[in-house]
């Protein structure tokens, strides 16, 4: 059973679209180099097609369609005036609370296939060392700009 002290909202579902996609191209890449390597060691020891490239095909297929979900399932966030909360992971919860007075820096990016999705991701970068960067990827870029223009408005209000 896990607490979260405020209630998350899921990412985008367009989200899980980047998710998959980029999961499939480093599955393919691995799957390239097992294939690589399953011809040279055909070539030098009449190994049988498949017997290494076949299970990494299978494992990158069974990640994209089972895996991929539950990690984005996994992910929340909420936002209050005075915090932002994001939490992720499944054997390992991870839950941030990034106080909007501590926040010095914000930016909203997308990359090309978040764009394509309708997504965007915020980044916070917060005064200290360890930890200093939160990242909150998939949500609208809309909600990413009214998170970072609240979030500007407060520090910008705040007693210097």
């Amino acid at each position: 059973m896990t607490f979260d002290p405020v209630p998350l909202h899921l990412l985008e579902r367009g989200y899980l679209g980047v998710m998959r996609i980029r999961s499939a191209i480093g599955w393919l890449i691995v799957a390239l180099v097992a294939a690589g390597a399953e011809v040279f060691l055909h070539w030098r020891t009449d190994l049988s097609p498949g017997l290494i490239a076949g299970p990494v095909i299978l494992l990158g297929v069974t990640s994209v369609i089972f895996f991929v979900p539950r990690r984005w399932r996994r992910w929340g966030y909420a936002f209050t005036d005075r915090e932002l909360h994001v939490a992720s992971g499944w054997l390992v919860r991870i839950h941030t609370v990034v106080p909007v007075s501590r926040v010095q820096h914000i930016d909203v990016s997308q990359g090309p296939l978040e764009r394509g999705a309708g997504v965007a991701t915020l980044s916070l970068h917060t005064a200290g060392t360890e930890k200093s960067l939160v990242v909150l990827p998939g949500i609208r870029r809309q909600r990413a700009e009214e998170i970072r223009d609240a979030i500007r408005g407060r520090i910008s209000d705040a007693p210097w």
